[in-house]
This record gives structure tokens, C-alpha cells and sequence, in this order.
């Protein structure tokens, strides 16, 4: 028996096995490539989900770290807004203080 491991699919590949397995149909297309049910509709849903990004070896592509940077970004974006409003409403109050007629205007 031997033990050697298969070697990974490129998502090209997988996508061309997703296509011929759904012109086979599943039963035929998984024993023709050999691979699992479950690997097919694995790859499947990946696919629907994110195209050909979602098949891709995922040791070389971390959606967590994108998912991080953005997440920071807003942060950054909503202190810089919140400061913006802070501004303009200090800013407001100095002008009601010195010209009464501006909060009528405003």
C-alpha cells in the first residue's frame, strides 16, 4: 500500500473539475477524478462564494489578514469623522456665541 500523498489542485483545476462534474453530473464526475462528494461541493460553494479567489491554496492566501487591515481602516476612518463633527460643532458654538444671528441662519 503505498502512502504517498496526492499531489494539491491548482484552482484552474479545480475549476475545470467543478465544470466537467456539473456537465457529468456528480456520481459520474467525482469517480472519473476521484475525489469525495463532499470535496466536490466543498469546492463548489468556495467557488460561488469568492470565484477563483476562494479555490486558491489558502497557505498562500490569508482572507483573515485582508479582513484585519480593513476592519482597521474603518476604525481610523470613523475616529477621523467623529473628530470632523466634533469640529464643526465647536466651531458652531463659537459663531452662536459671537454673531447671535448666525443660529438663526444656521
Amino acid at each position: 500500500m503505498s502512502t504517498r500523498k496526492k499531489p494539491r489542485k491548482t484552482a484552474e483545476e479545480k475549476v475545470r473539475i467543478i465544470q466537467e462534474i456539473s456537465r457529468l453530473g456528480v456520481v459520474a464526475g467525482v469517480r472519473k477524478h476521484n475525489i469525495a462528494a463532499s470535496t466536490y461541493y466543498d469546492w463548489l460553494d468556495k467557488y460561488e462564494a469568492n470565484g477563483l479567489k476562494g479555490l486558491s491554496d489558502k497557505r498562500k492566501f490569508n482572507d483573515n489578514r485582508e479582513l484585519k487591515a480593513k476592519d482597521k481602516e474603518i476604525r481610523l476612518l470613523k475616529e477621523i469623522i467623529a473628530d470632523k463633527e466634533l469640529q464643526i460643532k465647536l466651531q458652531n458654538e463659537m459663531l452662536e456665541k459671537k454673531f447671535p444671528a448666525w443660529k438663526r441662519n444656521v
